[in-house]
């Protein structure tokens, strides 16, 4: 029986992806944080699903329209949550 080449960069790209998800953190004001968790709650989804989902669209749009984003990306957001 032959044993099965692995691709060792495709690998290391999956392990990497494991990873970064188990040790990636990020910091939400509180208003925000609210806004995702009631829309998620909407979705059926937990907070951390909520944020994948939109950022796995936002990705998905971008390679769609294959356009870069906008200068003002470094703006805090307006949020009109209250």
């Amino acid at each position: 029986m032959q044993k099965k080449q692995v691709d060792k960069k495709k690998y290391m790209r999956k392990l990497y992806s494991w990873l970064l998800g188990i040790i990636l953190s990020l910091r939400l004001n509180a208003k925000l944080y609210e806004a995702l968790a009631a829309w998620a709650e909407d979705d059926f989804r937990s907070v951390n699903g909520q944020i994948e989902y939109l950022l796995t669209e936002c990705v998905r749009q971008r390679k769609k329209n294959g356009r870069y984003v906008s200068d003002q990306i470094d703006l805090p957001p307006e949020l009109d949550i209250e």
